[in-house]
């Protein structure tokens, strides 16, 4: 098949790399424009460098990034959003990603070039693409975003908060509905988000695809391990990894320290609150903040722990600590949609006390930990690296162009002009 001329949309910006989503993101790209022409519409916030992401993608053909800082709770700008929210049916967290420079671009290239499809990454790029657009369009959806929000919803114990939570799920989860509805093809990242969504649109094609992992830059590390620390990694400015370590911290660790004192956490990851700060310093738990390479940190734990209540798509992070070779504690949630097999890949714990026993078990047992991460390592190596995965999307794009257009897009519940 010739080269397909691709128009990727991502709103939120893809470098630097530190985020699962950007990760993803930029391997697949990486990938795909070394064999298709593809141009590039995104975003960056204050303080990122899209000269460094035209460096990581030299084979783009186009590169446009707009200068964009999502407006954030703390933000000036975000009651306005809230507001405008309150009398729109779309949610907060899409209207907070419509940026009229973005859509304004993303309509001029469309009209201006031929572009075979546009893969609107994300659900917030979808609520940046204008309606009736010339090129069929591919909604790449890393998390089934709904199903997020209701699991917030259902975590939350403030009675107004838990309010508000339930009006934003339930206008996400009809957002959702109305992209699978509008996109030609929807790809999800795990079986268990394209049953989601195609329980929203019985009638839209929805195909997954399975997350990949640099084999080849997360490998295991001949360097001593520190016997009694855990570690932890992901972006702390996103509220499930938040939820998750403050999970661990109140409710796991205690049960771990009255059996081992001396257990350590190593939290990793970009922009942790102050909320989060505090209570680690009162826990003795140690919070890095951004880091340059996270290898040092897995590779010095013991194990990896993923004690997630909310969340969706899949968890690169899981893949990144099994590619090491390091053994992994995680709750259902923490690797849905991934090919784990409890006690062959990693331990799956739910309930804080059994959370606890696994992670003492690993502790105690060096060989089972060895067992576990080769076990991990072969698997990810043979069948998860990103050339592979690359391919399976790559085919699935070339499947929605030769097929023939869904039924005409549904309204929109908005206007895209502001």
């Amino acid at each position: 098949m010739p080269a397909m001329r691709l128009l990727w949309i991502k709103v939120g910006g893809l470098w630097p790399a530190n985020t699962g989503g950007r990760l993803r993101s930029l391997h697949l790209l990486s990938e795909l424009s070394r064999r298709h022409r593809l141009s590039l519409l995104t975003t960056h916030s204050p303080g990122e460098d899209p000269q460094g992401l035209r460096r990581r993608l030299p084979d783009c053909e186009r590169i446009v990034s707009l200068p964009y800082a999502v407006p954030k709770r703390t933000s000036p700008r975000f009651p306005l959003v809230l507001l405008r929210s309150w009398l729109s049916p779309l949610p907060v967290d899409l209207l907070k990603c419509r940026v009229r420079a973005l859509r304004y671009e993303a309509a001029r290239l469309m009209a201006c070039q031929s572009i075979d499809l546009c893969v609107a990454d994300f659900l917030v790029a979808m609520a940046n693409i204008p309606l009736g657009a010339p090129a069929p369009l591919v909604h790449f959806s890393h998390n089934a975003e709904h199903m997020i929000w209701r699991r917030l919803c259902e975590n939350e114990r403030r009675r107004w908060r838990r309010a508000l939570l339930e009006i934003e799920w339930r206008k996400m989860r009809a957002a959702e509905a109305e992209a699978c509805r509008r996109a030609r093809l929807t790809l999800t990242v795990s079986p268990q988000d394209q049953a989601l969504l195609q329980a929203l649109a019985p009638q839209a094609a929805i195909r997954s695809i399975p997350t990949g992992v640099d084999v080849q830059y997360f490998t295991p590390q001949d360097q001593p391990v520190r016997e009694e620390e855990l570690v932890y990694v992901g972006s702390m400015d996103w509220q499930p990894n938040e939820d998750g370590v403050l999970h661990f911290i109140n409710n796991i660790l205690p049960e771990i320290r009255r059996a081992r004192p001396g257990v350590g956490l190593t939290v990793v990851g970009r922009n942790p609150s102050e909320r989060l700060r505090r209570a680690a310093m009162a826990a003795g738990v140690r919070v890095t903040g951004t880091v340059e390479d996270i290898r040092p940190y897995l590779a010095a734990a013991a194990a990896m722990v993923v004690p997630l209540r909310i969340g969706g798509g899949t968890r690169l992070k899981i893949f990144e600590g099994l590619a090491m070779g390091k053994a992994v504690v995680s709750t259902t949630i923490g690797a849905e949609g991934l090919p784990l097999e409890h006690g062959v890949h990693f331990l799956c714990a739910d309930q804080p006390e059994d959370f606890a026993a696994a992670v003492l078990r690993l502790l105690g047992d060096p060989e089972q930990r060895r067992c576990l991460g080769a076990a991990g390592r072969r698997l990810v190596e043979e069948c998860y690296a990103w050339s592979r995965v690359a391919l399976e999307f790559e085919d699935l794009l070339e499947g929605a162009l030769d097929s023939a257009p869904n039924s005409p897009p549904q309204t929109a519940a908005e206007p895209l002009s502001d």
